[in-house]
């Protein structure tokens, strides 16, 4: 019942919903009446809302992720670092960490020329068609790289990288600059810079800025990237 509703709660991304129950089902694959009696208990423990014949995310899904230690904690320390960033730069901060195979966006400051992305707080992407993912990748070692490499590179846009050995060529130089960067990969028209975040030898995250292609300046934006990103490891480093 756990996956079931799984199924059902996976249904609700940034750009969708309100569901029908018949929709709900038709994008589940489970029985109408199943549906029902599952969305019902999850209107119960707050999980889901109702409106009228609609569902959508309730606001204890919200509660319950806020709660998540580990990334609570990270964007908390981080914060400071992504302000200065965007008071530097003026353009869209991310902060993400690691989850599998994806990147899991924690932060986004951004501004009201803001370009629309596709991820969003709380969203994840493939690592691989992301600043942020890609820099998350280069330092997560050679098995997960390896891992990566083996299978179908996704592709959103048609400028992301679906060929193997030209990743991996990306993620050698990744590792020498400590620079990640994302030509149009995950949103055409915008491309950003990243770089990773340490807690001791181990990565905890990735920072990045995104910009618009007409005022993407990598010699002016990088700088201010790397030191963010090397000021809030010092600060994971002494244990923050």
């Amino acid at each position: 019942m756990l996956e079931k509703s799984a199924l059902i709660l996976n249904c609700f991304p940034p750009t969708g919903g309100p569901f029908r129950l018949t929709e709900l089902s038709e994008l589940t694959g489970l029985p109408k009446a199943t549906v029902h009696r599952l969305v019902t208990d999850l209107v119960r423990l707050g999980w889901l809302e109702r409106s009228e014949a609609h569902y959508r995310l309730g606001v204890k899904m919200f509660e319950l992720g806020a709660l998540v230690p580990r990334r609570r904690d990270l964007r908390h320390v981080a914060l400071p670092f992504l302000q200065d960033l965007f008071e530097a730069t003026h353009e869209t901060i991310n902060l993400g960490v690691r989850e599998g195979l994806e990147v899991v966006y924690l932060e986004r400051i951004h501004g009201h020329n803001a370009p629309q992305l596709p991820s969003y707080i709380g969203g994840s992407l493939p690592l691989t068609c992301t600043g942020v993912g890609k820099a998350l990748l280069a330092f997560s070692g050679s098995e997960l790289t390896e891992e990566v490499l083996s299978r179908p590179l996704p592709s959103i846009t048609p400028y992301s990288i679906t060929d193997p050995a030209r990743l991996r060529t990306v993620l050698e130089k990744i590792q020498v600059s400590g620079l990640a960067y994302e030509e149009q990969e995950s949103t055409v028209g915008v491309s950003c810079i990243a770089a990773p975040v340490f807690a001791g030898d181990t990565i905890a995250a990735a920072l990045s800025v995104s910009v618009p292609r007409d005022r993407f300046r990598p010699a002016q934006l990088a700088p201010a990237v790397r030191t963010a990103a090397l000021a809030l490891s010092r600060l994971l480093r002494q244990g923050a």
